[in-house]
């Protein structure tokens, strides 16, 4: 497994090498997707295929879930007593973050992820290309819906299994629940406003709060820190400032899925348009645009559209005022997160780097 002999003490916590962690987490991820294939083995080559997908799922990205998870941990405990240990922990946020996705892209009908075909679009070309029987796209989804179930049962096996004693998980294991429970009713809220076709800004940023925001930061924060032993105290701080920037986080996704490049982003221009989101950004467009304009923007969400309707749409939110007003809410929940951390009086080298991770994940530059 990689090691994190770059990961500096708290004294230098500027220095930490985020591609070190990234490597590590990867290398334990890939050693418990090993431990998979042996178990799975005897089920023979479909098995085999749901692991490659897997593999897949698991590949890459930024890793902000389990970075938020290790400096939890930190922030209550600097010293790292047995570092594989809390990486396998850290990795169980990564189980849970592919597992939301595969069922994301097929709840969407998003046909990429990452620049790659997603899941379900996968597993469905498969099945045209080997002739199969039946119907190829409901194959697809099918496999997608026990994959990221796979993926989700994994997540709290990780964490149960992490190595650290129980008395120190299972604190973890009841935030880690709850936490799943959240992204589930979240992601439903979800498709319930897409089915309705309509969202005010609240119930945006209620959608927003549970499908996203506390599982990204807040929740994985919690779990680290449970692991290190924290007091409800420490936790409810912990939530000052891992809330508020979790919602900043995604307002930023919102943004980028809006206006973000394809090279960058790894989906279609506008694929947010296309999927017809009731975001926050979307909502704030609709009541500030002219009549014209919101009857044209709420007739086109959720139709497939090409490059020049995207492109009117953009203009359409951009003369509303909307995406301005979505940075300048950024810029506030940031501001007021940093200000909660740095009132924390947690430990002061997990500070620093709790900082640099919320600039990081506002500005998508990890």
């Amino acid at each position: 497994m990689a090691r994190l002999g770059a990961v500096p003490a708290p004294t230098q916590p500027a220095e930490w090498d985020a591609e070190a962690f990234r490597t590590a987490l990867q290398s334990t991820l890939d050693e418990f997707l090993d431990e998979q294939e042996t178990r799975l083995a005897p089920l023979g080559p479909d098995a085999a295929r749901l692991l490659t997908e897997a593999r897949v799922a698991l590949d890459g990205g930024k890793r902000f879930r389990a970075a938020f998870c290790w400096w939890g941990y930190r922030a209550i405990q600097p010293e790292v007593e047995d570092e594989r240990a809390l990486l396998r922990a850290c990795a169980a946020m990564e189980l849970l973050q592919a597992s939301a996705l595969v069922h994301d892209d097929l709840m969407d009908a998003s046909d990429t992820r990452r620049g790659r075909p997603a899941t379900h679009k996968a597993l469905e070309a498969e099945h045209v290309a080997a002739g199969w029987r039946g119907d190829a796209e409901q194959y697809g989804a099918a496999a997608a819906i026990l994959l990221g179930d796979l993926l989700l049962a994994w997540s709290g096996e990780l964490l149960r299994r992490c190595g650290l004693s129980f008395e120190r998980v299972a604190p973890a294991l009841e935030v880690f629940a709850l936490c799943r429970t959240e992204v589930i009713a979240g992601q439903f809220l979800d498709v319930s406003v897409q089915a309705r076709a309509h969202a005010d800004v609240e119930t945006a940023m209620t959608v927003l709060r549970y499908k996203s925001a506390k599982y990204s930061i807040e929740r994985p924060l919690h779990i680290g820190a449970a692991l290190a032993g924290a007091t409800e105290q420490q936790l409810d701080t912990l939530t000052e400032f891992g809330l508020p920037l979790g919602e900043a986080f995604q307002l930023r996704d919102d943004l980028l899925g809006v206006f973000g490049d394809p090279a960058t982003t790894g989906k279609p221009a506008g694929d947010d348009l296309v999927e017809g989101k009731r975001t926050v950004l979307v909502a704030l467009a609709l009541d500030g645009s002219d009549e014209a304009g919101a009857a044209t923007l709420d007739a086109a969400l959720g139709t497939p559209l090409d490059d020049t309707h995207v492109a009117e749409l953009r203009a359409i939110i951009q003369a509303s005022g909307a995406a301005d007003a979505v940075e300048r809410k950024i810029t506030e929940l940031s501001d007021r997160a940093v200000e909660r951390l740095d009132a924390a009086g947690f430990d002061a080298g997990a500070t620093v780097a709790l900082r640099r991770l919320a600039g990081l994940a506002t500005q998508r530059v990890f």
